[in-house]
């Protein structure tokens, strides 16, 4: 499994200005299985991405489409785990 921390590097404006394109992006990769869970960090200063393991070359290569990302309004940092345990409800995660 994957953690995508985004971090805003420009103006707010600018971010909403992008919003509607990222959404269109985000979903894009959830219809694919890739995103399991997004959203905004709080204070809001970027977001949160989780994503299902597999091929990190490949996640680089389609974090660098992300509108936020293209236009340089925030830049990605990926972390990669296993998860050994859960909250009941969530073993699914284990598996991912």
């Amino acid at each position: 499994m994957f953690i995508i921390s985004l971090t805003y590097i420009r103006p707010l404006e600018e971010i909403d200005a992008l919003m509607a394109k990222h959404v269109v992006w985000l979903k894009k990769h959830y219809k694919s299985g890739l995103f399991i869970a997004s959203g905004r960090q709080v204070p809001r200063r970027g977001g949160v991405i989780l994503a299902r393991s597999g091929d990190r070359s490949a996640l680089e290569a389609i974090l660098v489409q992300d509108p936020f990302i293209k236009s340089g309004c925030a830049r990605a940092e990926v972390v990669e785990f296993s998860p050994s345990m859960t909250a009941p409800g969530a073993e699914v995660l284990k598996e991912l």
